[in-house]
């Protein structure tokens, strides 16, 4: 092959049969190797599916239930991140099951056991018998970018393995869980996701898991959305060190409402809304501080509030046992409450 014809394929440049402005290249089978015929891109698509492709498992799951519930079977997805079998999908992928099994990229299916679930952040952890299991290594959310190559493993409609890829579109979305809490730092993507995506990684062109793929809207195109690495990384932690995710709980009830601007000017308060105690546990730690119902939080350990999403965010920051300052707003008076949050029953 000619130098012109080279540099034609280096460049991708010219139509089907090569042409160019500074001349015409005729392309013949066997004139390249076939790896020539590949460009970066699908290389670097082929390479990730290659080593991160077994360690994608279908997810099926048998229901609890009586009568017309029983034995319905759900399928999802997941990827085994140890050589010992422990896999991460979705919760609502494993949700209701009275037994759980994978299925290999090979066709062989796994008994696989629930080791806990966190319905907050819509992952869960399984783990399958079996040993020296292909697995994939997380990797670290935070460093992505907008614009960046993806590529999601799955098994929508139980097509097993299927590859779609795309671009990171848009990241810090925040996605509502099937619990109601906010989930943060959700990855908005363009990789094609349908029904039994659900628990399957969304990779780097490294090979490295950077989230689990979670939602899409029906009606909309090219909009899918993953729980990032980060995220799953503190849940897994969580799960196996405690055998839960904790949380950390105030004790109220709470509504945003609209701030009095007359109010926020006297108190020197940016905020245009506060959030308002509607309902308080009589043995939860805002009563044991002085909290009130019909009190207004303005800030929760020195962050402005003004949504009942901003007290979840500011506390999950926080941890546990750790006491924290709620500004809060009782009448004309302002006063500073301190708080020790204590773990959340579930």
């Amino acid at each position: 092959m000619d130098e012109h014809c080279r540099k034609a394929l280096q460049h991708l440049a010219g139509d089907a049969a090569g042409n160019s402005s500074s001349g015409s290249c005729r392309i013949r089978n066997g004139d390249v190797p076939e790896v020539e015929l590949l460009d970066s891109y699908s290389r670097a698509v082929i390479t990730v599916v290659e080593a991160v492709g077994p360690a994608v498992l279908m997810v099926s799951r048998r229901k609890a239930g009586a009568g017309n519930a029983a034995g319905q079977e759900g399928a999802g997805s997941g990827v085994v991140i140890t050589p010992d079998g422990y896999i991460l999908t979705n919760n609502h992928v494993v949700e209701g099951a009275a037994a759980l099994s994978v299925t290999r990229q090979d066709g062989a299916t796994l008994d696989a056991a629930l080791i806990g679930t966190d319905p907050a952040t819509d992952l869960a952890v399984i783990r399958a018998s079996g040993s020296d299991l292909p697995y994939a290594v997380l990797g670290e959310s935070g460093k992505l970018k907008a614009g960046q190559l993806v590529i999601a493993i799955g098994n929508p409609f139980g097509f097993n393995s299927t590859v779609s890829t795309g671009v990171i579109s848009a990241l810090g979305r925040a996605l509502r869980s099937r619990d109601g809490r906010l989930i943060e730092n959700i990855i908005q993507h363009t990789a094609p996701l349908n029904p039994g995506n659900s628990g399957g990684p969304l990779v780097d062109s490294r090979g490295r898991v950077v989230g689990i793929n979670t939602a899409i809207i029906a009606i909309a195109q090219g909009i899918g959305f993953s729980v990032p690495a980060d995220t799953a990384v503190w849940v897994i932690s969580e799960i196996l060190v405690h055998g839960r995710v904790r949380r950390a709980f105030l004790g109220l009830a709470a509504q945003q409402r609209q701030l009095d601007r007359r109010l926020a000017r006297l108190h020197d308060l940016r905020n245009s809304f506060a959030v308002e105690v509607v309902g308080m546990n009589p043995d939860g730690p805002s009563v044991r501080a002085g909290m009130r119902t019909g009190d207004m939080i303005v800030s929760i350990a020195g962050k402005m509030t003004e949504t009942v999403d901003d007290l979840h965010r500011t506390l999950s920051e926080q941890g546990l046992g750790k006491a924290i300052d709620l500004v809060i707003l009782r009448g004309l008076e302002r006063l500073t409450l301190n708080v020790t949050p204590v773990e959340a029953i579930r």
